[in-house]
């Protein structure tokens, strides 16, 4: 294992996918979080959640690596985001919390604890919420950053320092904009995912004897019903993709609900598309890694296939493509329409916006991307 990355503690596990393995007891501080100080800082990112933007938060630890090559960088997160993070090359300490860490009050004085034998000297609230805000208050950082209202909310502007007032519009730009106070202006964006070596040979095991090794990514399940399109879509643009250009289909699923809409889709497509097995995070990643093209909503899988870097087709409906569309030049989003909620109403809001994505739309996407994919590699 690399001396980057290591875990303090593991209390809990929200993923609907394999479960997230669970260490009892106070968190075991390891690691190279002492390291020798030589001028360098010691910065605490804090995003807890979800995974799509963990992954989403993974430019400023590249970034802030990249501008300090000697600072220890920490991040506190949730058991979810904490499965990818580990072993991250430019990471050297990962804080590990339940998801309700915030109702105990055990629970918050053993966090406390942890984070304050650290030192930190920078907090970045890349999350920007009351439970990461808090996070970086208890740390005891003397220079805490985070954003302005509208974008920090739950009062968490309150707990920081400097707040940043960002004009870009993409959130990963927006998040870098975090850390122009340390004098890191427009990096470069960069993930440096993990290779996840053992989880990528369990999945090409698996694809060799089931698929094959070309094959493309299809994520139909969503955490809102709003991010929901139409199943039958996606074994449309499965057959489609099988019969113009003999790729088959993987359907990748997080939960016993998801499991019921893959089964839906591999049922519909007629031979173009199979049902992936169970996989945990990790697996998720190495599978998405492999696949010629994945086409999701804007959820977990889209975000995690863009940091690992295959090419993604995103699906948008109540989230702006110009703000939470796969990043990178290699991807396309596809909106037909923004359908405007309030926060509270995301998760219950009629995917109308989502039903007006037409397939005919994705495959012509897709079939786009394949053939500049294959011009490029002429």
């Amino acid at each position: 294992m690399s001396p980057r990355g290591q875990s303090f503690g593991s209390c809990g596990n929200d993923s609907g996918r394999k479960p997230v393995p669970e260490n009892v007891g106070p968190p075991e501080i390891r690691g190279s979080h002492n390291m020798p100080r030589d001028g360098s800082p010691r910065v605490l990112i804090c995003r807890l959640s979800a995974i799509g933007d963990c992954m989403l938060t993974v430019p400023v630890l590249c970034a802030l690596r990249r501008h300090f090559p000697g600072a220890m960088l920490g991040w506190i997160v949730q058991p979810q985001g904490a499965a990818l993070l580990r072993d991250h090359e430019c990471l050297d300490a990962l804080i590990e919390v339940p998801r309700r860490w915030l109702q105990s009050a055990t629970s918050i004085a053993r966090v406390r604890r942890t984070l304050r034998s650290m030192e930190f000297d920078v907090a970045i609230d890349a999350q920007s919420l009351a439970k990461s805000a808090v996070a970086a208050w208890i740390s005891g950082s003397p220079r805490r950053i985070g954003f302005a209202r509208p974008l920090g909310r739950e009062g968490s502007h309150w707990l920081h320092h400097v707040n940043i007032d960002s004009k870009h519009a993409h959130i990963v730009r927006k998040q870098l904009d975090l850390l122009e106070p340390l004098g890191i202006v427009d990096p470069i964006v960069e993930f440096r995912m993990p290779a996840f070596a053992e989880e990528r040979e369990r999945m090409r095991n698996w694809l060799d004897s089931a698929v094959g090794p070309t094959f493309l990514t299809v994520n139909p399940g969503a955490t809102w019903h709003s991010k929901q399109w139409p199943p039958a879509r996606f074994a449309d643009v499965a057959r489609h993709m099988g019969r113009r250009h003999g790729l088959p289909t993987v359907i990748v699923w997080g939960g016993p609900s998801e499991r019921i809409l893959a089964e839906f889709v591999q049922s519909k497509a007629h031979g173009h598309a199979i049902v992936a097995p169970s996989t945990d995070l990790r697996e998720l990643a190495s599978l998405l890694r492999m696949s010629r093209l994945v086409i999701a909503s804007d959820t977990g899988p889209l975000h995690i296939a863009a940091a690992v870097g295959a090419t993604c087709v995103g699906l948008h409906g109540t989230t702006r493509a110009e703000v939470s569309r796969a990043y990178g030049p290699d991807h396309a989003a596809i909106q037909a329409y923004y359908q405007a909620t309030s926060r509270r109403a995301h998760r219950t809001a009629p995917n109308d916006a989502m039903r007006a994505i037409s397939a005919e739309r994705v495959m012509e996407t897709c079939d786009i991307l394949l053939s500049s994919r294959s011009a490029r590699a002429a």
